[in-house]
């Protein structure tokens, strides 16, 4: 016997419709995924179940791209149907579009995040490690030349500062070499200042006031005169000497 027609109606047993949906999911999944390879068409399909997680297939595996051509046929012929762009329409579809979009950014980012993988196909997850390796390559690209320009800068300013630690070496030397011919300097005019003093005090006076030689001669060979000397001589060897 041949399976019976199924009615279609919402399954009231909750178990039930959810073995179904499971179920029918795939299947629809399937049926998506061999449409896309027997006749090469663009196939995309969004499944939300009821508790509001998602279930998706491309058929390039770039659900975006297909979005975005479906947006712009949407657009063009609504361009041509609709009497009014600025209509209350036309902002519920600009709504819709938007939201989906940004439904599907969010996936993806928990995608890149690790989560939500459950739903992926094989290709689907090559397909994420593969763009995920590349981000990983850029950024470590990044990382590595920002790096050498660090490595580069820190370079620059060390040789700056040795260059400049050397001008100064350079300049207290200097100071100090002038600062020792200085003192040599000053060593030799205190030395020359002080033989100077000692000479002048060594040398006999030369205010003898025109006395010559011949003149001291003669006063050393005359008597001394007692009464010049009287005052140095006491009374009593004075009046000894007159009575001789």
């Amino acid at each position: 016997m041949g399976r019976g027609r199924v009615q279609l109606k919402r399954i009231e047993n909750k178990i039930n419709r959810q073995v179904t949906f499971s179920k029918r999911r795939i299947g629809l999944l399937k049926k998506a995924h061999e449409i896309s390879i027997l006749c090469d068409a663009d196939v995309a399909l969004i499944i939300f179940s009821t508790k509001g997680k998602l279930f998706e297939y491309a058929s390039d595996t770039c659900m975006e791209r297909i979005l975005e051509r479906y947006e712009r046929h949407s657009y063009a012929e609504r361009q041509l149907t609709a009497p009014d762009p600025g209509s209350h329409v036309s902002l519920t579809l600009e709504h819709a579009k938007l939201k989906a979009r940004l439904d599907i950014l969010q996936k993806n980012q928990r995608h890149y995040m690790g989560e939500e993988l459950d739903t992926l196909s094989l290709k689907e997850l090559q397909n994420l490690e593969h763009q995920i390796d590349s981000a990983l390559k850029h950024i470590r690209s990044k990382k590595n030349q920002l790096m050498h320009e660090s490595i580069s800068q820190l370079q620059r300013k060390d040789k700056a500062l040795k260059e400049h630690n050397n001008l100064l070496s350079k300049k207290v030397k200097e100071r100090e070499k002038v600062l020792a011919q200085q003192a040599e300097l000053d060593q030799q005019n205190h030395d020359n200042n002080s033989s100077g003093f000692v000479m002048s005090q060594a040398l006999p006076s030369l205010n003898t006031g025109g006395t010559s030689s011949s003149a001291v001669e003669d006063e050393a060979t005359q008597p001394p005169n007692l009464n010049s000397n009287s005052a140095q001589i006491p009374s009593w060897m004075l009046q000894h000497i007159q009575e001789q």
